[in-house]
Protein backbone atom coordinates (compact mmCIF):
# COMPACT_ATOMS: atom_id res chain seq x y z
CA UNK A 1 0.00 0.00 0.00
CA UNK A 2 1.38 3.52 -1.08
CA UNK A 3 -0.13 5.77 2.03
CA UNK A 4 1.21 8.87 0.18
CA UNK A 5 0.07 8.16 -3.40
CA UNK A 6 -3.48 6.86 -1.46
CA UNK A 7 -3.90 10.34 0.96
CA UNK A 8 -2.76 12.49 -2.50
CA UNK A 9 -5.39 10.83 -4.55
CA UNK A 10 -8.30 10.71 -2.70
CA UNK A 11 -7.74 14.25 -1.55
CA UNK A 12 -7.70 15.31 -5.32
CA UNK A 13 -10.87 13.12 -6.00
CA UNK A 14 -12.73 14.69 -2.63
CA UNK A 15 -11.43 17.95 -4.27
CA UNK A 16 -12.71 17.65 -7.91
CA UNK A 17 -16.32 16.35 -6.17
CA UNK A 18 -16.54 19.95 -4.97
CA UNK A 19 -15.82 21.57 -8.19
CA UNK A 20 -18.71 19.08 -9.82
CA UNK A 21 -21.12 20.15 -6.85
CA UNK A 22 -20.46 23.73 -8.36
CA UNK A 23 -20.17 23.22 -11.75
CA UNK A 24 -23.77 21.13 -11.81
CA UNK A 25 -25.25 24.56 -11.09
CA UNK A 26 -23.98 26.68 -14.03
CA UNK A 27 -26.50 27.41 -16.96
CA UNK A 28 -25.93 28.24 -20.32
CA UNK A 29 -26.38 31.82 -19.67
CA UNK A 30 -23.53 31.79 -16.94
CA UNK A 31 -21.10 31.15 -19.12
CA UNK A 32 -20.35 34.75 -20.02
CA UNK A 33 -19.94 35.70 -16.26
CA UNK A 34 -16.57 37.20 -15.06
CA UNK A 35 -14.23 35.24 -13.13
CA UNK A 36 -11.53 35.95 -10.37
CA UNK A 37 -9.12 34.41 -13.30
CA UNK A 38 -9.29 38.17 -15.41
CA UNK A 39 -8.74 36.66 -18.46
CA UNK A 40 -11.55 34.47 -18.55
CA UNK A 41 -15.40 34.03 -18.43
CA UNK A 42 -16.80 31.12 -16.71
CA UNK A 43 -17.26 29.68 -20.14
CA UNK A 44 -13.42 29.73 -20.13
CA UNK A 45 -12.85 28.66 -16.68
CA UNK A 46 -14.94 25.78 -17.44
CA UNK A 47 -13.00 24.67 -20.49
CA UNK A 48 -9.85 25.16 -19.36
CA UNK A 49 -10.86 22.62 -16.31
CA UNK A 50 -11.98 20.60 -18.47
CA UNK A 51 -8.83 19.85 -20.70
CA UNK A 52 -6.55 20.34 -17.29
CA UNK A 53 -8.67 17.11 -16.02
CA UNK A 54 -8.45 15.56 -19.57
CA UNK A 55 -4.84 15.87 -19.81
CA UNK A 56 -3.67 14.91 -16.34
CA UNK A 57 -5.89 11.61 -17.07
CA UNK A 58 -3.82 11.11 -20.11
CA UNK A 59 -0.69 11.78 -18.55
CA UNK A 60 -1.49 9.58 -15.51
CA UNK A 61 -2.02 6.94 -18.46
CA UNK A 62 1.34 7.53 -20.23
CA UNK A 63 0.22 9.63 -22.60
CA UNK A 64 0.55 13.19 -21.02
CA UNK A 65 3.53 14.30 -23.65
CA UNK A 66 0.54 14.39 -26.48
CA UNK A 67 -0.31 18.33 -27.35
CA UNK A 68 -3.81 17.37 -28.27
CA UNK A 69 -4.77 16.26 -25.03
CA UNK A 70 -4.50 19.51 -23.78
CA UNK A 71 -6.02 21.46 -25.80
CA UNK A 72 -9.41 23.13 -24.56
CA UNK A 73 -12.65 23.47 -26.89
CA UNK A 74 -14.49 26.84 -27.34
CA UNK A 75 -17.70 27.37 -24.25
CA UNK A 76 -20.51 26.92 -25.72
CA UNK A 77 -23.76 24.47 -24.69
CA UNK A 78 -21.91 21.29 -24.01
CA UNK A 79 -20.03 22.96 -21.45
CA UNK A 80 -20.58 22.10 -18.64
CA UNK A 81 -21.35 17.99 -19.77
CA UNK A 82 -17.77 17.89 -20.66
CA UNK A 83 -16.85 19.27 -17.28
CA UNK A 84 -18.50 16.52 -15.57
CA UNK A 85 -17.51 13.32 -18.12
CA UNK A 86 -13.90 14.90 -17.43
CA UNK A 87 -14.00 14.59 -13.77
CA UNK A 88 -14.87 11.15 -13.76
CA UNK A 89 -11.86 10.37 -16.22
CA UNK A 90 -9.35 12.52 -14.31
CA UNK A 91 -10.56 10.56 -10.89
CA UNK A 92 -10.85 7.18 -12.57
CA UNK A 93 -7.44 7.93 -14.22
CA UNK A 94 -5.36 8.45 -11.09
CA UNK A 95 -7.33 5.40 -9.24
CA UNK A 96 -5.42 3.98 -12.24
CA UNK A 97 -1.80 4.52 -11.32
CA UNK A 98 -0.16 2.15 -8.98
CA UNK A 99 3.56 3.94 -7.99
CA UNK A 100 4.10 7.11 -6.86
CA UNK A 101 7.19 7.74 -8.80
CA UNK A 102 5.29 6.74 -12.07
CA UNK A 103 6.09 9.24 -14.52
CA UNK A 104 3.53 12.06 -15.43
CA UNK A 105 4.66 13.88 -18.69
CA UNK A 106 2.91 17.68 -18.22
CA UNK A 107 4.36 19.60 -21.20
CA UNK A 108 2.29 23.16 -19.66
CA UNK A 109 5.31 23.06 -17.34
CA UNK A 110 8.14 22.64 -19.94
CA UNK A 111 8.42 20.99 -23.35
CA UNK A 112 9.91 17.76 -21.64
CA UNK A 113 8.45 18.35 -17.93
CA UNK A 114 7.70 14.72 -16.22
CA UNK A 115 7.07 14.89 -12.62
CA UNK A 116 6.58 11.36 -10.26
CA UNK A 117 2.81 10.74 -9.92
CA UNK A 118 2.00 11.74 -6.18
CA UNK A 119 3.77 15.19 -7.28
CA UNK A 120 1.58 15.70 -10.00
CA UNK A 121 -1.45 14.39 -8.37
CA UNK A 122 -0.58 17.11 -6.01
CA UNK A 123 -0.26 20.31 -8.21
CA UNK A 124 -3.99 18.79 -9.71
CA UNK A 125 -5.65 18.60 -6.15
CA UNK A 126 -4.36 22.05 -5.33
CA UNK A 127 -5.34 23.82 -8.15
CA UNK A 128 -9.33 22.02 -7.85
CA UNK A 129 -9.93 23.57 -4.81
CA UNK A 130 -8.82 27.08 -5.95
CA UNK A 131 -10.93 26.53 -9.27
CA UNK A 132 -13.94 25.05 -7.46
CA UNK A 133 -13.29 28.74 -5.71
CA UNK A 134 -12.87 30.28 -8.70
CA UNK A 135 -16.23 28.64 -10.17
CA UNK A 136 -18.61 29.16 -7.42
CA UNK A 137 -17.93 32.92 -6.63
CA UNK A 138 -18.37 33.57 -10.06
CA UNK A 139 -22.00 31.63 -10.05
CA UNK A 140 -22.49 33.58 -6.65
CA UNK A 141 -22.92 29.90 -4.51
CA UNK A 142 -21.81 28.91 -1.29
CA UNK A 143 -18.16 26.73 -1.33
CA UNK A 144 -17.26 25.50 1.93
CA UNK A 145 -14.68 22.88 1.61
CA UNK A 146 -14.05 20.38 4.87
CA UNK A 147 -11.64 21.73 6.96
CA UNK A 148 -8.79 18.69 6.89
CA UNK A 149 -9.12 19.09 2.78
CA UNK A 150 -8.23 22.30 3.30
CA UNK A 151 -5.69 21.54 5.96
CA UNK A 152 -4.05 18.85 3.36
CA UNK A 153 -3.77 21.65 0.42
CA UNK A 154 -2.10 24.48 2.56
CA UNK A 155 1.29 23.34 2.19
CA UNK A 156 1.11 21.83 -1.14
CA UNK A 157 -0.09 25.59 -1.72
CA UNK A 158 2.60 27.52 0.02
CA UNK A 159 4.68 25.17 -1.75
CA UNK A 160 4.53 27.12 -5.29
CA UNK A 161 7.15 29.62 -5.88
CA UNK A 162 6.41 33.15 -5.68
CA UNK A 163 8.65 35.27 -7.74
CA UNK A 164 9.27 37.68 -11.06
CA UNK A 165 7.42 35.16 -13.21
CA UNK A 166 4.37 35.24 -11.77
CA UNK A 167 3.78 38.43 -13.58
CA UNK A 168 4.55 37.41 -17.00
CA UNK A 169 1.43 37.33 -19.27
CA UNK A 170 -0.33 33.78 -19.28
CA UNK A 171 1.06 33.29 -15.98
CA UNK A 172 -0.61 30.07 -13.89
CA UNK A 173 -0.71 32.20 -10.59
CA UNK A 174 -0.70 36.09 -10.11
CA UNK A 175 1.77 37.16 -7.12
CA UNK A 176 1.44 36.69 -3.94
CA UNK A 177 -0.45 38.65 -1.40
CA UNK A 178 0.59 38.56 2.29
CA UNK A 179 -1.36 36.14 4.34
CA UNK A 180 1.06 34.35 7.28
CA UNK A 181 -0.93 36.42 9.89
CA UNK A 182 -4.45 34.55 8.55
CA UNK A 183 -5.54 31.57 10.20
CA UNK A 184 -8.28 30.53 7.68
CA UNK A 185 -6.29 28.14 5.66
CA UNK A 186 -8.56 28.64 2.22
CA UNK A 187 -8.12 32.58 2.52
CA UNK A 188 -4.05 31.80 2.67
CA UNK A 189 -3.93 29.32 0.18
CA UNK A 190 -6.07 31.98 -2.39
CA UNK A 191 -3.83 34.99 -1.32
CA UNK A 192 -0.98 32.50 -1.52
CA UNK A 193 -1.51 31.68 -5.44
CA UNK A 194 -2.69 35.29 -6.19
CA UNK A 195 -6.23 35.25 -5.51
CA UNK A 196 -8.30 38.04 -3.54
CA UNK A 197 -10.65 36.04 -0.78
CA UNK A 198 -12.87 38.92 -0.82
CA UNK A 199 -13.26 38.61 -4.76
CA UNK A 200 -16.73 39.28 -6.09
CA UNK A 201 -18.32 40.00 -9.74
CA UNK A 202 -19.11 43.64 -10.60
CA UNK A 203 -22.03 45.37 -9.00
CA UNK A 204 -23.42 46.01 -12.47
CA UNK A 205 -23.02 42.78 -14.11
CA UNK A 206 -25.88 42.45 -16.24
CA UNK A 207 -25.76 38.46 -15.84
CA UNK A 208 -25.39 38.76 -11.77
CA UNK A 209 -28.84 37.42 -9.97
CA UNK A 210 -28.85 36.30 -6.01
CA UNK A 211 -28.28 32.60 -5.35
CA UNK A 212 -28.79 30.50 -2.45
CA UNK A 213 -28.30 26.87 -1.28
Amino acid sequence: MNSALDSIRASDARAVRDSVAVVRRATLDDLTRPTPCSAWNVGDLLEHMTVQHRGFAAAARGAGADLARWKAEQPGPGTVRRYLSAADEVIEAFAEVGAAEQDFALPEFGADAVFPAVRAIGFHFVDYVVHAWDAARALEIPFTPSADLLEAALPLALAVPDGAHRRRPNAAFAPAQPHSALRDPLARILLHLGRSPSWAPPADDASARERTG
